[in-house]
């Protein structure tokens, strides 16, 4: 089974929720174990989140989510227009396509968790800048199955 899609949206914080219903309601039709497809909603969420919040300078810019379910994994990314990522350079044994994204260090801090919810919420991460400007964050995380579910991957 393979399902793909992908939305232009306005960087403006309705279309957060808008997205996220979009892949709750792809994972649901398909049979997507409910706990898989909430971590994928929430990590969508955060990510989705940090574009209207960091993906540009002029108000109504756009941004990019595309999703795909290919057999037993789905992928995600997010791709804004802002001015990307100031990345610490990765220590030597860490490729530099998938840096480590270090937890958050003010605990009473409004903001920061997302990029390191995402990280945990998945099995594979890449956060990167976009070249010309912007950021790219994808994530992909391998699915589990209800027992009846109609699109089930053989």
């Amino acid at each position: 089974m393979s399902m793909w899609w992908s939305l232009r949206l306005r960087r403006e914080a309705a279309s957060v929720p808008l997205a996220r219903r979009l892949l709750v309601g792809a994972m649901e039709t398909a049979g997507v174990d409910p706990d898989v497809a909430f971590d994928l909603a929430l990590a969508l969420t955060e990510a989705c989140a940090n574009a209207v919040e960091h993906g540009g300078t002029a108000a109504g810019e756009d941004y990019r989510v595309t999703a795909y379910f290919d057999g037993d994994r789905c992928h995600i990314e997010v791709i804004d227009s802002g001015p990307g990522f100031a990345a610490p350079t990765p220590p030597p044994e860490t490729p530099a396509t998938r840096p480590t994204v270090p937890p958050p260090t003010d605990t009473g801090a409004e903001g920061g968790r997302g990029l390191f919810l995402i990280a945990e919420l998945s099995d594979h991460v890449d956060i990167r800048d976009r070249p010309g400007s912007g950021a790219v964050v994808s994530f992909d995380k391998i699915l589990k199955w209800r027992e009846d579910a109609p699109l089930q991957a053989a």
